[in-house]
């Protein structure tokens, strides 16, 4: 799309990412394949690509169908969807025979490292410094810096472009009253994107300490139960829900994924947006059943002989504090959520698995601060196309990924090809990737009811009035 710029304006991209994990990863992929071709650019930091490399233990599934991959919700022929991951290597008939839908999170990683390596215009060990409105030249700013093989500085560079996407991704989340045993290297308190590199060391503790009750821990718990010897196992698993519980997998709740009810959450006031009925948790948290199933499998072959595995799980409790007993145990100070108690937990060492909170966006993007409009929490707003809402005077477009779950729901990161195809036809002013429509069978608000592609005399309701 670019075209010759005049002799004094500086050669501008169509697009510029910033960062280059699954999210940027689609997007570009799926800018690969728009018809007549974008000239693009996609910067990250790290040498290599690199998901939740700390949660790649043997048979740990993403909770990822294959369809949900890269690029085939938007574009089924895309060359750098999963289906073409398994013909480049010669997969597709045991995959075939497989008959899985749920994709193995090595498998998944190994296959956006294939799309990473292959795809062209992605460029590893260049840090994003800077963001700028260059008004003169009605163009953004993007600088950054290529790094050694040791992460020194190598050379700085400049490059402008009409559009940009952050997708700097998620990073680990440590509630408040762990973050100094954490941050501290002598304790033994590791979060679960670190499980794998310290795994040998936690085996050898002797109490064993998980918490939290979400896919991750669930993975966590089962392959240290697996790892330790039969009536010796020492394992505790305490999270804060009131219980063990799995995600929602029934069809209609999975309706709560698609683009329909991402666009109905965009429409809601703030408060109703965050209120409890857009967050509920079995949308949104919790474990597979399949994994949870394997845990009770697993602690009931225990018991085949008599007693009981050494092991406590328990639901309904929050840590309010945590310090270190000497130098290599840790206490964890426990209330019981509906109770009210509170009591003491001695361990060795400690697996988070608490989760991922989204990256700041104010560090990168603060040369655009000036321009940026927030909401009364004060947070960037994002309109429906994922696009940062800026001053008139910016012509220049700021999509961001994985940042906008405040804005479009907590489902919004699940569908990373529908929300690149979105961006990159808002981007073009075309639609090089047809959409539909419609998605789901559930109409989420009256508006929905005259909506295309819905049969038969129906018409629009008036909203109620707040009382």
């Amino acid at each position: 799309m670019t075209g010759t710029p005049a002799p004094d304006q500086p050669r501008a991209l169509d697009l510029v990412g910033i960062g280059i994990g699954p999210a940027n990863l689609s997007l570009a992929a799926l800018a690969d394949g728009v018809p007549g071709g974008l000239d693009t650019a996609f910067y990250e930091q790290r040498p290599h690509f690199g998901g939740h490399e700390g949660l790649l233990a043997d048979g740990t599934t993403p909770q990822l169908p294959f369809l949900a991959d890269l690029v085939t919700l938007a574009d089924p022929a895309s060359p750098w969807s999963f289906l073409g991951f398994l013909r480049a290597h010669d997969r597709l008939f045991p995959f075939y025979a497989a008959e899985r839908l749920h994709l193995h999170r090595a498998e998944y990683d190994a296959y956006c490292r294939w799309v990473a390596d292959t795809l062209p215009g992605l460029h590893f060990g260049h840090q994003v410094d800077a963001v700028r409105w260059n008004p003169e030249h009605e163009l953004l700013e993007v600088d950054f810096t290529r790094t050694g093989p040791g992460g020194e500085a190598a050379a700085l560079g400049r490059t402008h472009a009409r559009s940009v996407a952050v997708g700097i991704g998620t990073e680990p989340y440590v509630p408040e009253s762990l973050r100094p045993l954490a941050d501290a290297p002598a304790v033994p308190v590791v979060h679960s994107a670190d499980y794998l590199r310290h795994r040998d060391l936690l085996l050898a503790a002797g109490h064993i300490t998980v918490v939290g009750s979400g896919q991750s821990g669930a993975e966590i718990f089962l392959d240290l139960l697996r790892a330790r010897p039969e009536g010796r196992e020492r394992l505790h698993w305490i999270a804060r829900t009131e219980a063990f519980a799995p995600t929602e997998h029934s069809r209609l709740g999975l309706e709560h994924f698609t683009p329909d009810y991402i666009r109905y959450v965009h429409t809601l006031p703030l408060d109703v947006r965050e209120g409890p009925a857009t967050r509920r948790r079995q949308l949104h948290r919790g474990a597979d059943a399949g994994t949870l199933a394997a845990v009770h499998d697993e602690l009931y072959r225990r018991s085949l002989h008599g007693g009981w595995p050494d092991a406590v799980l328990t639901p309904g409790v929050r840590v309010r504090t945590a310090g270190r007993v000497a130098t290599t145990r840790v206490e964890l100070h426990l209330e019981h959520v509906q109770q009210g108690s509170r009591s003491r937990l001695t361990t060795d060492a400690v697996v988070l698995a608490t989760g991922y909170r989204e990256r700041p966006l104010d560090g990168v993007l603060a040369g655009l601060d000036p321009f940026l409009r927030r909401d009364t929490a004060g947070r960037p707003r994002i309109d429906e196309d994922f696009r940062l809402v800026l001053d008139p005077s910016v012509t220049g477009a700021v999509y961001v990924q994985n940042a906008e779950t405040h804005t479009h729901g907590a489902g919004a990161p699940g569908l990373a090809a529908w929300r690149s195809a979105s961006i990159l036809n808002t981007l073009t002013g075309r639609e090089p990737y047809r959409l539909p429509h419609r998605t789901a069978f559930t109409s989420f608000g009256p508006e929905r009811a005259d909506a295309p592609g819905i049969p038969g005399p129906v018409r629009r309701l008036t909203p109620l009035a707040r009382i």
